[in-house]
């Protein structure tokens, strides 16, 4: 178990590194991905991103649910209270699904998904569990027109990633 004590001794390793002064807190890559909470696939590592490169939302599957739509409403206000709001071109979001993942599991779960996805157990199979293609066409849906969407797998086998989606434009 990592308790407390190693945490706070990690904690002075990457305090002494001083990698973290002078952050901004909107990302210097106007990136904000969607990933899982899976262990094995944070989305910094997988990506190579650096701190302070994107913004990262985590949960269960990767998945753009409703609790993830109001998280990037909320990101948004931030956005236009620091800076006025982003200019259209400026902004990346990209889903970030992965193989293996736990989430195939719950199937045999389907009011929990329903209840996940804030949809009736009937309308489940539009929410495809490993579809990032379903959560791309959400982004779409809901996102500003001008702003970048686009669609990763990552193998958790290989170490790459997949680029089901490439980066569109939202349109109005």
């Amino acid at each position: 178990m990592i308790d407390t004590d190693e945490l706070a001794k990690r904690n002075a390793g990457f305090a002494d590194g001083g990698s973290f002064a002078n952050l901004k807190l909107m990302p210097s890559g106007s990136l904000t991905v969607i990933g899982c909470v899976d262990p094995r696939v944070d989305p910094s590592d997988v990506l190579g991103l650096r701190l302070g490169e994107a913004a990262v939302i985590r949960n269960v599957g990767g998945r753009v649910t409703p609790a993830t739509l109001r998280t990037l409403e909320m990101l948004s206000k931030v956005v236009q209270a620091r800076a006025g709001g982003p200019r259209p071109g400026d902004f990346h979001y990209a889903v970030l699904h992965h193989t293996d993942c736990g989430i195939t599991d719950l199937a045999a779960f389907p009011e929990l998904l329903a209840d996940y996805f804030e949809v009736p157990a009937g309308d489940l199979d539009a929410k495809a569990v490993t579809a990032v293609r379903v959560d791309v066409e959400i982004l779409k849906q809901k996102l500003p027109a001008g702003v970048f969407v686009s669609g990763l797998v990552y193998d958790v086998a290989t170490g790459l990633i997949d680029v089901v989606v490439p980066p569109a434009r939202v349109e109005a």
